[in-house]
């Protein structure tokens, strides 16, 4: 089969698309036969050998899928051949076939193409779970998301509207708040430049009249966490998700503990097999028939060919920090 292999860490000009063993699946896994798969800052920091695969996981890169069931493993019986499925997997999505545990697939729904489907499963499984279930996200609260134009950020914006909640958003650019607003952003603040802390606490107390957001996603990290911490309510939540900001943070501890402030720190790959099912199943259970109801809609930035140089091109893109929403790598065609 073909897959994007990384043949050395540095730029994207080190990704290749090489013919591989195609894999077998095991006890309760499925083979499947992936047509698109979508671009995550996982996948470019394991390119630059800056996050290696968990222990067991393929080295070829790729956390997401949208494809259809080749082959069942022994024991599996849940999915039948030719079934529309998608999911995250630990790696090896850049590729014609990858497998899963049977139990962490989804079945995508009829009203998506395969496009669709692949910029879902990472964003909102990550989304719905660092706020639905993590932060326990209750209707009326105030959530502000940081870096709210990238895909887990747009993704977060209808999950917060769909609990009910209000959502709120920063950028480092005014025209990607520009193009989050569609998606039901209440309100957005440009944070251009490193001075971030009192330009946030004043958003905060505009638009909350003084009580602070309840939740803050922050998928930025640094210098972002103390100023989340500041412009929190009383006994808000700061779920911390992303670093591409540093990842070292400085805290005055009497704001946390006067706030009575909940820090919960989030990752998805590094979970046990259990963890990921039980994320998967709620998934498919609360958030995939929004898509199914169209409460829900997906958000591709770029959609890229599965060759070398697309599989690069589409690295740089969602490198360049230009991207809004999901960049999208199409095998099918």
């Amino acid at each position: 089969m073909r897959a994007a292999i990384i043949t050395r860490p540095g730029s994207p000009e080190v990704l290749e698309i090489q013919d591989v063993p195609q894999p077998q699946p095991g006890p309760n896994e499925v083979l499947i036969r992936v047509h698109a798969t979508a671009i995550n800052r996982a996948d470019l920091l394991q390119r630059e050998g800056k996050y290696p695969p968990p222990a067991g996981a393929s080295d070829i890169p790729g956390l997401e899928f949208a494809g259809e069931v080749a082959t069942n493993g022994p024991g599996a019986s849940l999915w039948r051949i030719g079934q529309r499925v998608f999911g995250i997997v630990a790696g090896g999505a850049y590729a014609d076939y990858v497998i899963a545990h049977e139990r962490t697939l989804g079945e995508i729904p009829a009203n998506l193409s395969w496009s669709e489907a692949a910029s879902i499963p990472e964003v909102f499984i990550t989304a719905h779970d660092a706020l639905w279930t993590q932060a326990n996200l209750r209707a009326g609260e105030n959530v502000l998301i940081h870096a709210v134009g990238s895909g887990v950020g747009i993704a977060s914006v209808q999950l917060v509207r769909a609990r009910g909640a209000v959502p709120f958003g920063t950028s480092r650019t005014a025209d990607k708040l520009d193009a989050v607003r569609p998606f039901g952003v209440e309100a957005g603040l440009c944070l251009p430049g490193p001075e971030i802390a009192e330009p946030l606490k004043d958003f905060s107390n505009r638009v909350t009249g003084g009580r602070g957001f309840d939740v803050v996603l922050d998928l930025v990290g640094g210098p972002y966490v103390a100023a989340s911490v500041s412009a929190l309510a009383q006994r808000g939540r700061v779920m911390l998700v992303g670093t591409v900001a540093g990842q070292k943070a400085e805290l005055t501890l009497g704001q946390v503990l006067s706030k009575r402030a909940h820090l919960i720190g989030t990752v998805m790959r590094a979970r046990s097999l259990e963890e990921k099912i039980a994320a998967g199943e709620k998934f498919s259970k609360e958030v995939v028939p929004l898509f199914e109801n169209r409460i829900l809609r997906t958000s591709i930035d770029r959609e890229f060919p599965f060759t070398t140089e697309g599989i690069r091109d589409a690295h740089r893109r969602l490198g360049s920090n230009k991207s809004v929403g999901k960049v999208v790598v199409n095998l099918k065609g």
